[in-house]
């Protein structure tokens, strides 16, 4: 699974590298950064399509993000799906951490789960936010989880 940027130019080194690079090269030009990880997915035929998105977002300033595209071809129940798409973020996260304490970078990991009980993927909530704060991350779900209700939600829509 490659990494691309969203103008869709690939990433040539491994993400940790390029993540590095992008923080220096960011706080060089005097942004103050936060990062959001998100996975978010879409079910299209015999096929579930994930998008994994590393948002950068500088205080005041805007944002930008790295895109990771995966496809798994398997029947998944919402709140399996929920699960995966939390797993997903999480590994991201969890390869990121210890550069992000480095340079001082906030890190939220957001999970495209509504808190409103009306909504199907709410039989996730408790599970998911269980997985991801026992992980030692921010946690974010709908309505403050842009990273996978928008940024990855554009990916796979």
């Amino acid at each position: 699974m490659e990494w691309k940027r969203f103008n869709g130019d690939k990433i040539k080194g491994d993400i940790i590298s390029e993540v590095e690079q992008t923080l220096i090269s960011e706080t060089a030009q005097g942004s103050k950064l936060k990062i959001c990880i998100g996975t978010d997915s879409q079910v299209k035929g015999e096929v579930i399509e994930f998008a994994t998105v590393i948002v950068f977002v500088r205080e005041k300033r805007g944002g930008f993000m790295f895109i990771r595209m995966d496809k798994k071809r398997q029947k998944m129940g919402i709140k399996e799906r929920m699960i995966a798409e939390v797993a997903m973020s999480i590994e991201i996260a969890y390869k990121l951490c210890q550069l992000l304490e480095r340079y001082h970078v906030d890190l939220e990991v957001h999970a495209d789960i509504n808190t409103n009980p009306s909504f199907k993927s709410n039989t996730a909530l408790s599970e998911a936010m269980g997985y991801i704060l026992s992980m030692g991350f921010v946690f974010k779900a709908k309505p403050d989880a842009f990273a996978s209700s928008y940024c990855a939600n554009k990916m796979v829509h």
